[in-house]
């Protein structure tokens, strides 16, 4: 994983504001009459620049309100950023920290510079679970993220261009200088992963291919010892019994893989927790072929892929006192003369039939041959990350993911993991009533099936998953950007990275 950004802790910071020599000085100024020592302290410097801004309305400190001051008078800094914190003695939450962030972010990429000082004051949380250590991870994650170039696209000339390259950041709290160089160190790998996440998202289908994601898991594992990677290819699927895996690359000239990647950070012998990502490089629907606007976005249908591939860095930089294990279930999803039929029917690795009514619902497919894969290291828990399904952008929109699940606890340490993280997911239900739509005249069970198209694609799953305590997280919605922004998000790593930092 590469880091784009050096970020540390300046302790002097608050004491030298005045001298401090950076293309952009941030603070946080509170609501009200009253300043911060560290807003007070600025605004003596600048004949009370803060104190005209908010008599004139122009600046009120409201939660994640942003003002600029150019070639501020009594500072060394170019700049000078004014981000609201809203009233100090409100209790923030997790959304007002988002707000703060945003505006951050958004004044020093605007001001393009190269470097930057932040100085922010105290804080009140408004939840238990939030600290100045989830802060500052949180912090270190979000300016990681955000710095994030496609370097693939850029040439020489235009790479050190207007790039955000250092931060210094002082917070006013009572944690340990140890401990909050240890929350950034965590919130920045986190964003590291984020960031490697969207490097495989975005390389083209032609590059990025199943083989590809396999040598990308193999020189991932070679940087860390704790850390190893098996590939398999499809002779080897074939004697395994992965049919139903296999039916989804028949088409393509691209040989189908299964990577198989193991963090062994806790003592031998104790169960792993599990991630299992749907890796099809690129999906064009096979026969039941998809619409040609905006096919060229199924190059993302392999983020599941690479949000594990990323997780499985994160746990190894920070070194997690648990055992993990990754799998990836990787195809090239084409029509051809080889290519699956719709109503072909082919046996999975479980030894279920399965009835191909669509072959553009060929995700579930790879997934259910990984799911009894992963079997054989009796996890504790199993997580499964898809793109999996267009209805879940229909219940949820582009900001939540879906989760779906047969056990509770583990729901609820997903969606509280999620939380923390800022990668939220939402669940759904996974009831009986559901699983009759997936009944078939000539299989075990159908590919697809009814109306709720997310639950059903769920419930095909947990005919896979009976062994153990399993989620499903359809990221459909939330891997991606479209628009201007079109990009890998980097989503669910945050999510995944939380969740597993708690088990630890």
């Amino acid at each position: 994983m590469k880091k784009r950004l050096s970020l540390a802790l300046q302790q002097d910071l608050k004491k030298n504001l005045l001298k401090v020599k950076s293309d952009s000085l941030i603070i946080g100024v509170n609501e009200g009459n009253a300043l911060n020592p560290i807003s007070s302290k600025i605004d003596q410097a600048t004949n009370g620049v803060i104190k005209k801004l908010a008599k004139r309305k122009e600046f009120e400190g409201k939660v994640g309100q942003q003002a600029y001051v150019a070639a501020p008078e009594g500072l060394s800094a170019e700049r000078l950023y004014l981000i609201g914190f809203g009233k100090s003695k409100d209790l923030l939450s997790n959304e007002d920290i988002d707000k703060i962030l945003n505006s951050t972010i958004s004044s020093l990429k605007s001001s393009k510079s190269n470097n930057a000082s932040i100085c922010f004051p105290s804080l009140k949380y408004s939840n238990k679970s939030q600290n100045d250590s989830w802060l500052l991870q949180k912090m270190a994650t979000f300016f990681e993220n955000r710095v994030y170039t496609y370097d693939a696209k850029l040439n020489k000339k235009n790479k050190s261009v207007n790039r955000l390259k250092k931060v210094n950041l002082f917070l006013e709290s009572s944690l340990s200088a140890t401990n909050q160089r240890k929350a950034l160190k965590t919130g920045q790998v986190i964003g590291q992963g984020m960031n490697a996440a969207k490097d495989l998202a975005n390389l083209p289908g032609n590059i990025c291919t199943p083989s590809y994601l396999a040598s990308t898991s193999r020189a991932a594992a070679k940087k860390y010892a704790k850390l190893s990677c098996k590939v398999f290819g499809e002779r080897e699927m074939k004697k395994m019994g992965m049919d139903c895996l296999l039916s989804v690359g028949n088409g393509s000239a691209q040989e189908s893989k299964l990577i198989s990647m193991s963090y062994l950070g806790g003592k031998k012998g104790d169960q792993p927790y599990a991630i299992v990502g749907k890796g099809i490089t690129f999906d064009t629907g096979g026969i039941s072929l998809k619409p040609g606007a905006a096919m060229d976005e199924m190059k993302f249908d392999m983020c599941g892929a690479a949000s594990v591939i990323a997780t499985m860095q994160v746990v190894s930089e920070l070194k997690l006192p648990i055992n993990v294990v990754g799998v990836v279930a990787s195809a090239e999803n084409m029509p051809g003369s080889k290519a699956t039929k719709p109503g072909d029917v082919v046996k999975t690795m479980s030894g279920l039939t399965v009835e191909i009514l669509n072959t553009d619902a060929e995700g579930r497919l790879v997934l259910a041959d990984a799911l009894t894969y992963v079997k054989r290291f009796k996890p504790k828990t199993v997580v499964d990350i898809a793109t999996l399904t267009g209805a879940v952008i229909i219940a949820l929109g582009y900001s939540t993911s879906g989760l779906m699940n047969n056990n509770d606890k583990l729901a609820k340490d997903l969606l509280n993991a999620g939380q923390k993280a800022s990668d939220k997911a939402w669940q759904l239900p996974l009831w009986d009533v559901y699983q009759k739509d997936l009944d078939s005249n000539f299989a075990d069970i159908a590919n697809i099936g009814g109306r709720a198209g997310t639950i059903t694609a769920a419930c095909f799953l947990s005919r896979f998953a009976e062994d153990f305590p399993w989620a499903h997280l359809d990221v459909a919605g939330t891997a991606s950007y479209k628009g201007a922004a079109k990009g890998g998000s980097g989503r669910p790593v945050p999510l995944l990275s939380q969740y597993l930092i708690d088990k630890a």
